[in-house]
């Protein structure tokens, strides 16, 4: 048998991500996006699998920047999106065969959602234009003018975000467009921040949208409501007695009489250390109510990767006689699908293992579902599922991966619960290097801290800590309190108070890693991304343990962050105070306040475009330790990648990034 090869950052070249399965509507195809790399960029096309029998899934696209499949009612057309430099349009291809035909032709733009109407004469598009200054052909008509790019002017404090760039005053409006000829009608352009959500209802008659119209949408969702826009008349009403809260995954029952969606009360976005709930409103009358109020879960607990896009967001379906709703839940670093009563009441859990679950779309009959399943051995792939009363039968569909993960040493993790001071069980796994890898006498290990904070680690394949497996070092990583998917008051345990609960917790992994007999605690690493930054600063500026460290895209000041991230922090919020003129509480939370005891040697890494976590934050770590005297390494990657590039952006960048993680270990850890 042959030796299995040892997991390098290369590799990446080599694996490919599935996304986005939908079935048909007959049951017997899915299609899906298929990422990989090619000729050294991300190339993404759509790939059909058929259901049952032995052919092999086969590509329906070559472009290599299709993306968001939809089929047609009826099943004989597909809708795609595919993306160039002058912008996002709508393409059809016909399932009888021939070529893609672009159907929409709109101005220079993005699309962020697009759903066919159940007659499947138009489909209904969230579309934003690219306004005319920043625009690819004012771009080259300045290049040819030698003139500079235009200044970025915003009267508004939503003007950029994360992975989607500077925008200014746009904002994503909902069109109606016609499936035959392409002419498209705007029919929702109020929302203030362009964050709606939509549904067709079953007749097609009806769209409804859940919307924040208010001036204040930024920082307050106590005004986001459902308008039923009715198609024929172009009529809006507003739907009556719902609660004040923010409303997000819209969903219409399949008999037409309920709505369902994602919320809460109270004035913050859908991500809160609160649960995200489930919401049932009568389609006509309203009088919302929620049905998980009294189960301690979260619709919004998210599973961390490097294999997938992650969305921060919710899913809801319905069971087709309308009597129950499915949800994705996050629970113990695992995801699943369950059912709850349209009425309220004990949810089932209808998958099983650990394992990360998600749906795409529902056949026909409502039961038969395109799904994907990936686990901590396996990247994601592609399974049709079948909906029954208490648990779903799953087949697989896609194997993308399979070759790649039987000929490679992939490290399995083993799960523990630790009890930190205050008695509180905290999850934690362990990744052990395979037997393929050198086995190294110094027994080096790694403590890997999630971002968010508000979500979870888990059963999730991660390419970055197989290399590190791979490279001899053991693995550790956990879910400290602030953590998603242990429920309420775990996750609201940091809320104004980072480097408290989260702390406490995390001594305890450090003490198990002590402890623990296949690992050095004379030769141990931490390091982080985002708040997993956060956290490793403050690690470093509270204990001497560790001999390296490593602060990815992190934050050390919060009084800074407070206006420099996309969503810019408000008034007595989530901090306590302000930080202009009251900033105690996030000065107190700020790891930088505690640098002037820092010795531990560190490796900075940062994005120059990252809109998120601001890179000053990193250049602040930076300074501290420089003008101390402190050994540390600053890697700073352009403007053109983001806060999540380490999931999602550009191959050689990505493979630079985790080699630099590897040769700073291979310098610290001995």
């Amino acid at each position: 048998m042959a030796t299995k090869k040892l997991i390098t950052p290369e590799e990446l070249d080599n694996l490919v991500s599935v996304g986005n399965p939908q079935i048909s509507p007959n049951g017997m195809q899915i299609l899906y996006t298929r990422k990989c790399v090619k000729d050294s960029v991300n190339h993404t096309t759509i790939w059909i699998a058929q259901t049952k029998g032995p052919k092999k899934p086969k590509a329906l696209t070559t472009g290599g920047k299709d993306g968001m499949p939809r089929w047609s009612p009826n099943g004989d057309q597909v809708a795609f999106i595919r993306a160039s430099e002058t912008g996002s349009q709508i393409f059809t291809i016909d399932m009888d065969g021939g070529e893609a035909q672009q159907l929409t032709n709109f101005k220079e733009g993005a699309i962020s959602e697009m759903q066919w109407s159940p007659r499947g004469c138009c489909l209904a598009v969230s579309y934003r234009q690219t306004e005319e200054r920043y625009t690819h052909a004012a771009s080259e008509i300045r290049k040819e003018n030698k003139e500079s790019d235009p200044p970025i002017i915003t009267e508004s404090a939503w003007y950029r975000l994360d992975g989607d760039g500077y925008f200014g005053h746009a904002r994503f409006q909902l069109y109606v467009v016609d499936a035959t000829t392409g002419n498209y009608k705007n029919i929702w352009k109020k929302d203030t921040l362009g964050f709606f959500s939509y549904c067709w209802s079953p007749k097609g008659d009806k769209i409804a949208i859940s919307t924040n119209t208010s001036k204040n949408a930024l920082t307050d969702s106590r005004p986001t409501k459902i308008v039923i826009h009715e198609i024929a008349t172009s009529n809006n009403t507003i739907l009556p007695n719902c609660t004040k809260g923010p409303k997000d995954a819209i969903t219409w029952s399949p008999n037409g009489k309920y709505l369902a969606w994602a919320g809460r009360e109270g004035d913050e976005s859908t991500y809160s250390t609160e649960n995200l709930e489930l919401y049932v409103a009568n389609a006509a009358k309203g009088n919302a109510k929620t049905i998980t109020s009294d189960i301690d879960r979260c619709l919004m607990a998210v599973t961390l990767s490097d294999t997938g896009e992650v969305s921060f967001g919710a899913w809801i379906g319905w069971t087709p006689d309308s009597n129950n709703i499915l949800a994705k839940i996050g629970w113990h670093g695992e995801e699943h699908i369950c059912s709850i009563p349209r009425a309220g009441g004990k949810f089932k859990q209808l998958t099983s293992g650990n394992a990360i679950h998600s749906i795409g779309s529902f056949a026909s009959d409502g039961k038969s579902c395109a799904m994907m399943t990936g686990c901590a051995t396996a990247p994601p792939e592609i399974f049709v599922g079948k909906v029954g009363n208490a648990k779903i039968t799953t087949k697989q569909v896609s194997f993308e991966n399979t070759k790649w993960c039987q000929e490679h040493a992939i490290a399995t993790p083993k799960d523990k619960w630790l009890t930190s001071k205050d008695k509180t069980k905290v999850h934690c796994w362990i990744i052990k290097p395979p037997k393929e890898a050198k086995q190294k006498k110094s027994k080096p290990s790694v403590l890997q801290i999630h971002g968010g904070p508000h979500a979870q680690y888990g059963w999730a394949f991660f390419h970055e800590f197989q290399c590190l497996a791979s490279s001899g070092y053991t693995v550790v990583y956990s879910n400290p309190r602030g953590s998603k998917g242990y429920g309420r008051d775990y996750c609201g345990a940091i809320r104004n108070d980072w480097g408290g609960a989260d702390w406490v917790d995390m001594q305890a992994v450090i003490s198990m890693m002590q402890k623990d007999k296949n690992i050095n605690a004379k030769n141990m690493g931490v390091m982080g991304g985002s708040y997993g930054g956060y956290m490793t600063n403050w690690i470093v500026g509270h204990t001497n343990e560790f001999r390296g460290a490593i602060t990815d895209r992190c934050v050390s000041n919060l009084v800074s962050m407070g206006g420099n991230s996309d969503f810019a922090d408000k008034e007595d919020g989530y901090f306590g105070g302000n930080f202009w003129s009251r900033p105690e509480d996030r000065w107190r939370q700020s790891p930088i306040r505690n640098f002037g005891k820092v010795e531990t040697p560190m490796l900075i890494i940062h994005s120059e475009g990252d809109l998120r976590c601001n890179i000053e934050q990193g250049e602040q770590v930076f300074a501290a330790l420089k003008l101390r005297g402190i050994e540390a390494r600053f890697v700073r990657y352009p403007r053109s990648t983001s806060h999540g590039f380490s999931r999602g952006g550009a191959p050689d960048l990505r493979k630079h990034r985790l080699n630099e993680i590897l040769s700073w270990w291979k310098r610290q850890l001995k």
